[in-house]
């Protein structure tokens, strides 16, 4: 699985973008989708995470009811709209892929393909 990050860019506080990763290869339903962000000088972090036919989602508690993960399994494409964004939202945004049937986890060491990531800046 190839993944592909696009939608990313600078952004006033308070604004909103949407990302977009696109997955190469067959069976993308088979495969649990997350967002995982990384400042600089931080640990890689839990954003959102998907299940498979899309029916369970989870979010960090620092993003909830400011961002929504969603995907579309006839397009391989997962999404993440991020509404009211913040200054410390401001990171390096991983796309990544776990092939499992359960629900979606939010440890990164359980994703084994990543995307190359997408800058979003939230700066006035």
């Amino acid at each position: 699985v190839q993944l592909v990050e696009s939608g990313g860019g600078l952004v006033q506080p308070g604004g909103s973008l949407r990302l977009s990763c696109a997955a190469s290869g067959r069976s993308f339903s088979s495969y649990a989708m997350a967002w995982f962000r990384q400042a600089p000088g931080k640990e890689r972090e839990f954003v959102a995470a998907i299940s498979g036919g899309g029916g369970n989602t989870d979010c960090a508690n620092s993003v909830k009811g400011r961002f929504t993960i969603a995907r579309d399994n006839a397009k391989n494409t997962v999404y993440l709209q991020m509404n009211s964004l913040k200054p410390e939202d401001t990171a390096v945004y991983y796309c990544a892929a776990d092939r499992t049937s359960g629900p979606p986890g939010r440890v990164y060491t359980s994703y084994r393909y990543w995307g190359s990531g997408t800058q979003v800046t939230v700066s006035a």
